[in-house]
Parts: C-alpha cells; sequence; structure tokens
C-alpha cells in the first residue's frame, strides 16, 4: 500500500507520524484543555509547533511570564487554518468537546522537550477571562 492513513478517536494527543526529526500528531479534547479549564502553560525549547484545527472550536494561547506575572495573547482558531507557537513561546490549547486539530513539531518533544508551568487561580482566572473574551471578539469579526 503507498497511501497510509492515520486518524486518532480517543481524547488526548497521539503522534501518529514520525520521521526523520519531525512528527504529525493528532489532538483531541481532554479535561484541562477546554475553554474553562486550563490550569497551565507550556513551553518546547527547541522546535516551533504547528496547529491545524479541523474540527469543533478551539482558541491557541501564547503567554509571557515575566517578573509581574503571566501575560496571555488568545486567538480563535479559524478551521484549516495553520498557526505557529515559536520555540521558546509558553502555550496552551482551549478546546471545545469536539474539537480535534493536527500538530506537526519535531519529533520527541512530547517526550524530550515539553515543560510545564502551573497557573494560580488568580492566572488561571485571568487566561478563562482571555479566552471568553476571545472567543466572543473574533465571532463578531467574521
Amino acid at each position: 500500500m503507498m497511501i497510509e492513513r492515520y486518524y486518532h478517536e480517543a481524547e488526548g494527543y497521539e503522534p501518529f507520524l514520525i520521521s526523520d526529526g519531525w512528527q504529525v500528531a493528532q489532538l483531541n479534547y481532554l479535561p484541562g484543555h477546554g475553554l474553562d479549564d486550563m490550569d497551565d502553560v507550556e513551553v518546547h525549547r527547541r522546535t516551533d509547533e504547528a496547529f491545524v484545527l479541523f474540527a469543533g472550536t478551539a482558541v491557541l494561547v501564547a503567554a509571557e511570564i515575566g517578573a509581574e506575572g503571566v501575560s496571555f495573547e488568545c486567538v480563535r482558531m479559524t478551521l484549516g487554518v495553520t498557526y505557529n507557537i515559536p520555540a521558546g513561546v509558553w502555550h496552551n490549547i482551549g478546546m471545545s468537546h469536539d474539537a480535534r486539530m493536527i500538530i506537526v513539531e519535531r519529533s520527541r518533544t512530547h517526550l524530550d522537550d515539553c515543560f510545564h508551568r502551573p497557573l494560580c487561580d488568580t492566572e488561571a482566572d485571568e487566561l478563562r477571562a482571555a479566552v471568553a473574551e476571545a472567543l466572543v471578539t473574533e465571532c463578531l469579526c467574521h
């Protein structure tokens, strides 16, 4: 067979095509990645990470962590558009229960280059407010 097919049905993250230093994965909704329950951010120091939403609703979150706390940039993702988070940028993804997306990044990133920072209650509340605003703002622009 010359054409390979990949699809992930279950919750969560599943890398399924790993080759020559890069990988393709599918991310489906899972608890902790909802539109209102994110409580951390993560960073990859050695790779950009590209995202393509193909079902549901999702908000891509970038975070800047400084001495005065965390600031968030949130974008409601559009189906079929490729978004990139550069290496070194803290981020997360809020997803509806029916959301599904493809992720492309350096191979083994989820094993060797993924660092998490928990958000305190105040930061998590600020993130939830920023996500809610992105959902409304982006909806009004279409």
